[in-house]
């Protein structure tokens, strides 16, 4: 039962490890990364549909991404798409190629991402804890119903402990990278 509830707690926060890194992926460092531009959607015959399904984003050189799109017609919907997100990115079309230039980031422009990175991995944490809550409550509710000792229970919360302390590491970790990712030059 114990095991139960630790391998089902291990998974859910490797869940939350894996939406953060997720999220980090979309915050761009001023190189180009072919994941910046995943989460756009496209007005494709009526139905919105993420880019990777209307065309093909390759990395052209270090600050550019070129998106070439598998149907003519696509062109300007995907060209509007990119300008209307939220990564303030300016696309440039030559005929059926659109290419995406990354324009350099400001040192306050660098401020502000980083701020945007610690809030995701704050709430990466608080994910974590409502995860480490859940199984407390569901090891209570197993000493309650007489199914485990009150020593199975103080174990169970010691090892559902353990894997919090090991994922708010690797979320710090995460965030470690990704800040120093972001002020670099």
């Amino acid at each position: 039962m114990i095991e139960g509830i630790q391998k089902k707690t291990s998974e859910r926060m490797a869940k939350s490890i894996e939406a953060l890194k997720l999220e980090l992926a979309k915050i761009r460092t001023g190189r180009a990364h072919p994941s910046l531009l995943d989460h756009i959607t496209v007005s494709y015959y009526g139905n919105d549909v993420p880019l990777s399904q209307t065309a093909n984003v390759t990395i052209e050189d270090s600050r550019t991404l070129a998106v070439t799109p598998w149907e003519r017609t696509m062109v300007q919907a995907i060209e509007k798409a990119i300008m209307s997100s939220d990564l303030g990115l300016n696309p440039n079309t030559a005929g059926t190629v659109i290419r995406v230039p990354m324009p350099a980031l400001t040192e306050e422009r660098r401020r502000d991402l980083v701020k945007v990175v610690r809030h995701e991995g704050e709430n990466s944490r608080v994910a974590i804890r409502n995860i480490r809550r859940d199984a407390n409550t569901d090891l209570k509710n197993f000493l309650k119903d007489k199914l485990i000792s009150e020593d199975d229970e103080r174990r169970g919360q010691e090892l559902v402990q353990k894997l919090t302390d090991q994922y708010v590491k690797e979320v710090d970790a995460l965030l470690e990278v990704k800040e120093k990712d972001l002020l670099a030059i």
